[in-house]
């Protein structure tokens, strides 16, 4: 007599080993900032970034007498961070019925996850996916959760008014950027630095990923092999490239996709803030003492600024 298996579902073969996770970006503009050096730590609420600016007036100096002429400056900006929280409460006899049962701990009392570590690992790239968008997009007025906590570099430099404005031809957003007005676009994002700042070592013009992949396919596009948009440093599959005829750095951030704005700025111009460096990496995942659930939780401050924003170029569709 054969089987009668008309009651049960089809079964499909699910690998209790691996849990893959999707791949998301980590927070680089945090890392440049780390990586530069202006990240300022011990921030609890809002810390002051000193500015000192000065002139040299040449006066003759034939003679034994003098006078004082010139003045020195000292200004300041304000870096106020947020107080950002994560927190997830995991009960884990959800998964009983699953067929993650089969990794679960033994007996009654589940208080682990068998892919704690992929868990965590997502957790946290997760956060810094968000907060690279926050450290751009940010604004305490959005009434977004993710977005409200700090205000961001665009809208610290749209507030500012100071920035130099990189889109002088008045490119329309019906126009948009193209593979046609891109190299003029990025071009432009470098050339209308103030004079004094032209030629310093840190410059950096930050686009989207968006914006990058306009640049790098208007090269392709029309052979350009001659300024092949490459350097010794810096590879283009990791979304930065010189541009061509520079030493400057075109740099893709997702902080900045769909956004279509471009910035240039020297990187020893922007600055992060927070409590304690890396503080956003920490984490705490531990089982509730008086009910069954497994508690995650991340804490930690965040804020940006720009130390003058007049030497910032700025590129916004009209």
């Amino acid at each position: 007599m054969p089987f009668d298996v008309s009651t049960l579902v089809n079964y499909v073969i699910e690998n209790t080993d691996v849990l893959v996770t999707k791949s998301i970006f980590g927070a680089r503009t945090s890392d440049l900032l780390r990586s530069e050096g202006t990240v300022m730590t011990g921030i609890k609420f809002a810390e002051q970034i000193n500015q000192l600016d000065t002139d040299a007036i040449f006066q003759d100096g034939a003679g034994c007498t003098r006078t004082s002429s010139g003045t020195t400056r000292i200004t300041q900006r304000k870096i106020t961070v947020g107080n950002i929280a994560v927190v997830e409460d995991l009960c884990v006899k959800d998964l009983r019925s699953k067929y993650l049962s089969k990794v679960l701990a033994k007996g009654s009392q589940e208080n682990e996850i068998p892919f704690e570590q992929d868990y965590t690992e997502l957790k946290t790239k997760t956060i810094a996916k968000q907060l690279e968008v926050a450290i751009w997009q940010g604004d305490t007025t959005s009434g977004n959760a993710n977005l409200s906590r700090f205000d961001g570099f665009i809208k610290l430099l749209d507030t500012a008014a100071a920035s130099v404005n990189g889109n002088p031809t008045a490119i329309t957003v019906a126009t948009g950027i193209t593979s046609a007005n891109i190299k003029g676009i990025v071009d432009g994002m470098w050339q209308d630095l103030p004079a004094d700042v032209l030629g310093q070592d840190d410059i950096r013009v930050f686009c989207g990923w968006d914006v990058f992949s306009v640049f790098i396919a208007a090269y392709r596009d029309q052979n350009l092999f001659n300024f092949a948009p490459t350097g010794s440093e810096v590879k283009m599959e990791n979304g930065e490239v010189i541009i061509p005829g520079t030493n400057y750095k075109l740099t893709a951030v997702h902080g900045l996709d769909q956004t279509k704005r471009l910035f240039t700025a020297r990187m020893s111009n922007l600055y992060g803030g927070t409590d304690l460096e890396n503080e956003e990496e920490d984490f705490d995942l531990i089982p509730d003492q008086f009910k069954d659930y497994l508690r995650f939780k991340a804490a930690f401050k965040y804020g940006v600024q720009v130390a003058f924003p007049n030497e910032v170029v700025s590129f916004k569709l009209v």
